[in-house]
């Protein structure tokens, strides 16, 4: 105690008089005040934070699954129109869309645009546990750190590629339950991607026109390894252009006063305006890619979908392309160069929804960091 250390006084005395004591030692008194104000401070601002972390973790995972959840029937119209080579309508534009949902709605059930949705998380599913699984028997890092050597970096590439290839099968049977129409196929079950994947692996079980795999795994990789590339060099310049401005609107506004913690908006906003802004960047710039790409996946698999000119029937995908080159030829000379932009409407919706879902985002992290900042403290 501090009066312990004070020479002269006896404790006892001390004990007997202690408004003598708060008066003769001023540290005393100034070390109880601090203290006081510690212990009644320390807990708020801690609640606050957890109150934040909390909210913030909240609204970045919701925002996540509307973006998987409540956007995949975007993704599925976009996959059929991108595989239907003989349809008369391209759908540039989202508003000739709308007559075909509608249909399409109204002929089917109402879960009818969520088709395959398992499937796809079981993809992603599968490139997770394979980024793990090559990270722990190479010495390939599994992710991007900074700064980040060349040497370092390829290895990194070579881990995604690796990754890229191992889900290709199982990425073209995801496609197959994305695309087919319900109304003419039986409903897939809940693990018939893998089992069709490891049959396209290893060609066995599967109709005789599917394509070789060596003939789209290549093709594949290279997309997606381009559209990792993309998206992770427009996420890291979004990121950093972003944290900068906040950054500097901070020493603007604190010049002479200690700038505020970081509030919630700072904290995850940043982060997910990168991660759509990355993927719009390279599905934008990759979507002829992608067109030809969907097309030699699905090719020789004998998939009905929902036709895309009307949404009341539905038509067979029957292809021949001999590969990529031939595929991307063959889009040009018959369906012209916006063959290769069909269903791009779809695209269009999905992220002006996307763009909705992350403005509501920023309006809920700017209001709780208002709410949580005008609490007494």
């Amino acid at each position: 105690m501090v009066f312990d250390r004070l020479p002269g006084i006896d404790n006892r005395d001390v004990t007997q008089r202690p408004h003598l004591i708060m008066h003769q030692d001023p540290v005393a008194q100034t070390q109880r005040e601090v203290l006081s104000q510690i212990d009644g401070s320390a807990p708020k601002q801690h609640q606050l934070e957890q109150i934040q972390r909390f909210a913030g973790l909240g609204i970045g995972v919701s925002s996540l699954l509307a973006q998987h959840v409540l956007l995949h029937p975007c993704t599925v119209l976009r996959r059929q129109c991108q595989v239907h080579h003989s349809s008369q309508w391209y759908h540039l534009t989202p508003f000739t869309l709308f007559r075909v949902i509608w249909n399409i709605q109204r002929h089917q059930h109402a879960l009818t645009l969520w088709k395959g949705i398992g499937s796809v998380f079981l993809v992603k599913g599968i490139g997770l546990a394979s980024d793990a699984l090559i990270s722990e028997v190479t010495p390939f890092p599994k992710d991007m750190c900074r700064p980040m050597s060349l040497k370092r970096l390829g290895q990194h590439l070579i881990l995604k590629g690796l990754t890229f290839t191992v889900t290709t099968p199982f990425t073209a049977a995801s496609l197959v339950e994305t695309v087919q129409s319900d109304i003419a196929s039986e409903r897939p079950g809940i693990l018939d991607c893998v089992k069709e994947g490891f049959a396209r692996l290893v060609g066995t079980g599967t109709p005789t026109r599917l394509l070789p795999v060596w003939k789209f795994v290549l093709p594949s990789v290279t997309y997606h390894l381009c559209h990792y590339a993309i998206m992770s060099v427009t996420q890291y310049t979004v990121l950093m252009s972003v944290n900068a401005d906040i950054q500097d609107d901070k020493d603007h506004r604190y010049e002479e006063t200690e700038s505020p913690p970081k509030s919630m908006y700072e904290t995850y906003f940043p982060e997910l305006l990168a991660t759509f802004t990355g993927n719009l960047v390279a599905d934008l710039m990759l979507f002829p890619f992608e067109t030809v790409i969907q097309r030699l996946l699905i090719q020789g698999t004998r998939t009905i979908i929902d036709n895309t000119d009307t949404g009341l029937d539905v038509v067979p995908i029957s292809t021949s392309y001999e590969g990529f080159l031939d595929c991307f030829k063959t889009i040009t000379v018959e369906e012209g160069i916006t063959g290769l932009y069909k269903g791009f409407g779809a695209f269009v919706l999905q992220y002006a929804i996307h763009a909705a879902i992350l403005r509501l985002a920023y309006i809920l992290f700017e209001k709780i960091s208002k709410n949580l900042k005008s609490k007494p403290k």
